[in-house]
C-alpha cells in the first residue's frame, strides 16, 4: 500500500525530505518526532534493521508499494548488470518520478495524483498510469488546459531538472534524453542494502 500518512512526520522519523515542508521543518527540528525525539541517544540497529530502514526510505521516495517494489527488484535482477543499478534505474524512469524530476509537481504524491487526474500526456497521449516505464526519447507535457493550474506553474517555475531531461519551462514538456546512470540518480539511501535485504 502506497504511504498516505503525514509526510513531514514519516519524513522525520527517516531522517529524509520527502516534500518542501519537510525540508523546512526539519531544518528547525533535526531529529525524530514524538515526545522524546530530542532526547539524543544512539540506537544500534541490526544488520536487518539497517536494510529493513534503507528499504522503507527508497519506498517512500517513489511513493511505491511493498508488492510493487519486490516485483521491480526480481525484475531488475533478471537483467545482466549490477542489480543495484537497474533497480533505481528502474524506479527513476516511472512517469511519476519524471513528472516530479522535471519540475511539474512539487512532490512524487502531486506528481501520482496529477498523472491520475489525467493532466499529464505522453507523446502526445493521455497516461493516467503513474508507474508507466518511459523509455528513451519519450516526451512528458502537461495537458495545454492543465498549464493554467496555479500548482504546476510554481512548481515548474522552481524546478531545477537533471541532465537527463530536456525540459522545456515554455513548452511544459521534458525529453528524456538517456538512461540515467547510478551517480545521476540522486537518493537518500543505500541501495546494496536494499538489494542484500530482497536477495536473503
Amino acid at each position: 500500500m502506497n504511504y498516505t500518512g503525514p509526510k513531514v512526520k514519516i519524513s522525520r522519523k527517516l531522517n529524509i525530505l520527502l516534500s518542501p515542508k519537510a525540508k523546512k521543518v526539519t531544518q528547525k527540528k533535526p531529529y525524530p518526532p514524538g515526545q522524546h525525539g530530542n532526547i539524543r541517544r544512539k540506537v544500534r540497529l541490526s544488520d536487518f534493521g539497517r536494510q529493513l530502514l534503507e528499504k522503507q526510505r527508497l519506498r517512500l521516495q517513489y511513493n511505491i508499494s511493498e508488492r510493487q517494489m519486490i516485483n521491480y527488484y526480481k525484475k531488475a535482477s533478471k537483467y545482466v548488470g549490477n542489480t543495484a543499478d537497474l533497480l533505481v534505474q528502474l524506479l527513476e524512469t516511472r512517469l511519476d518520478a519524471i513528472v516530479y524530476k522535471a519540475g511539474f509537481a512539487p512532490t512524487i504524491w502531486a506528481a501520482r495524483q496529477y498523472i491520475s487526474h489525467g493532466h499529464i500526456l505522453v507523446n502526445g497521449k493521455k497516461v493516467d498510469i503513474p508507474s508507466y516505464q518511459l523509455k528513451v526519447n519519450d516526451v512528458v507535457t502537461v495537458k495545454e488546459k492543465s498549464r493554467r493550474l496555479e500548482a504546476i506553474q510554481n512548481a515548474i517555475r522552481s524546478s531545477a531538472p537533471p541532465a537527463y531531461l530536456d525540459v522545456s519551462k515554455a513548452e511544459f514538456s521534458a525529453k528524456l534524453l538517456y538512461i540515467p546512470s547510478r551517480e545521476e540518480i540522486i537518493t537518500q539511501c543505500e541501495i546494496p542494502l536494499i538489494v542484500e535485504y530482497y536477495s536473503r
